[in-house]
């Protein structure tokens, strides 16, 4: 997403408000259509936020800067973010509760910090590398034997969260001649024929038999699977914009806001409550990326300062 320097302190308030209210979005799709998956399925659940979601940001831009200009960089992207939405799918369809999932999730940005040396180049100092050590030591406390998260399912969301790393490379990448919506756009189309592909395979497909069969859920898992694709289109314009407003440095703390959304949610709709040696593990690892966050503002104030 392309971040615009020089915003006003006005600017910079609103951007940061849709933020916050992008990020709080995002927590109630996900909520929505984790209470609709047990009749739709992984597969007929991505196909919904791809026809949905793509359909409310082309309506909202009026088709405008969805061209693209490096189809295959958008392409792997696009696609990778597809089998990421079907792992999380599968996490919580197998009983992964809302908050553990975004616990494992805030280990992204400490990946992002290590990946971004081979994929773009990045010089991390000794101080980065010390805090993102530390993060993984909050990981294995999130994962000790006989705890709620030691299981299969999240070995398969931190290999989903390792790629969600290099997705958010790949939009950095993707910035300097990709329009925002446009990322948006594909991000969103190409989860349809990643879920008419896994339309295949049984434990992503509805439960209401073979085939297409239970497509279409009926009631109130039909309202939740729209609320889901629209709140997801509508969240990432949100944040788009966010991004256009004010500086991602400041933003960027918000992304762990949806820990405490989903704490909220998850208790009030299925009576989830995270473990306290999630919790705990999840601070360290929230600790550590803030920490990152902060040493990469001193470091790029440094090198404007020198130039």
């Amino acid at each position: 997403m392309a971040v615009r320097l020089g915003s006003t302190g006005e600017e910079a308030v609103r951007g940061l408000a849709l933020a916050a209210l992008g990020y709080a979005t995002v927590t109630g799709a996900d909520a929505a259509v984790k209470w609709a998956l047990p009749e739709l399925g992984a597969a007929a659940a991505m196909i919904w936020r791809g026809v949905v979601s793509a359909l409310v940001i082309a309506l909202v831009v009026r088709g405008r800067g969805l061209h693209v200009h490096r189809w295959g960089l958008v392409a792997a992207r696009s696609l990778l973010n597809a089998a990421i939405t079907a792992v999380w799918f599968l996490a919580w369809m197998l009983g992964v509760g809302l908050a553990d999932s975004y616990a494992v999730a805030a280990v992204a940005p400490l990946a992002m910090t290590l990946l971004a040396i081979p994929l773009l180049g990045e010089k991390v100092g000794w101080r980065r590398f010390l805090s993102t050590g530390v993060g993984f030591l909050g990981v294995l406390v999130m994962l000790q034997p006989g705890g709620d998260l030691w299981r299969w399912e999240t070995a398969m969301l931190l290999a989903a969260t390792c790629g969600m790393a290099i997705a958010r490379i790949w939009t950095r990448m993707l910035s300097a001649t990709e329009t925002s919506q446009a990322i948006a756009f594909w991000h969103m189309l190409a989860q349809l024929p990643v879920g008419l592909a896994l339309m295949a395979v049984p434990a992503l497909a509805p439960p209401g038999g073979a085939g297409f069969a239970g497509i279409i859920p009926g009631g109130q898992a039909l309202l939740a699977i729209l609320i889901f694709g629209v709140s997801t289109a509508l969240a990432h314009l949100m944040l788009v914009r966010a991004f256009g407003l004010a500086p991602v440095s400041a933003i960027a703390p918000f992304e762990y806001s949806p820990l405490l959304w989903g704490l909220v949610l998850g208790w009030l709709l299925w009576g989830e409550v995270p473990a306290w040696t999630t919790l705990a593990g999840a601070s360290v690892v929230i600790a550590a990326g803030l920490y990152n966050l902060h040493r990469e503002r001193v470091r790029r104030a440094a090198e404007r300062a020198a130039a």
